[in-house]
């Protein structure tokens, strides 16, 4: 069934995606666990990701770039800052430079990704909170959104291959 819903709540400064999955919380885990299959999915299907560093421990790095349709690269980081295996993950996350470190420490989501088994499958709830309405704004008009829902829209093939 993949996302189920998506909101954006500008008093809050959040956006917040539900999904389900037909599997164990231990199999979902893994989409975010494991690097390959993480950039599998995290990019949107036409920005596919590709995982350059990876770290999954709290304070580890994350790094990335996505590679669009012209072969533009956009570089992003993480910051892992807490795990509690297997459900909650909960990272910063914020553009790179060429080199994959931060272009600006200040301009940073936090990300909050809960998995809670439901009926036989699993509920994967991601919330990104931003630091003001105006970086809200900005990364919605960027198309963050849509580009989860895409993204996301991924993980059920990757699951149903075990």
């Amino acid at each position: 069934m993949t996302v189920i819903s998506s909101t954006k709540d500008v008093s809050a400064l959040t956006l917040t995606f539900v999904a389900e999955f037909a599997a164990p919380v231990e199999q979902v885990w893994q989409v975010w666990a494991d690097p390959r299959k993480l950039e599998r999915w995290w990019g949107p299907p036409t920005w596919p990701a590709t995982v350059d560093r990876f770290e999954f421990k709290p304070g580890g790095a994350v790094r990335y770039h996505m590679t669009g349709p012209d072969g533009t690269k956009a570089r992003a980081w993480w910051v892992i800052t807490d795990i509690e295996e297997p459900h909650r993950l909960e990272f910063d996350d914020g553009f790179a430079d060429d080199q994959g470190e931060p272009v600006d420490p200040e301009d940073i989501t936090h990300g909050v990704v809960t998995l809670e088994a439901m009926d036989g499958g699993t509920r994967m709830t991601t919330v990104s909170t931003f630091r003001s309405a105006e970086q809200l704004e900005r990364m919605a008009a960027m198309g963050m959104e849509e580009g989860m829902r895409l993204a996301m829209g991924q993980i059920d093939d990757l699951l149903a291959e075990g």
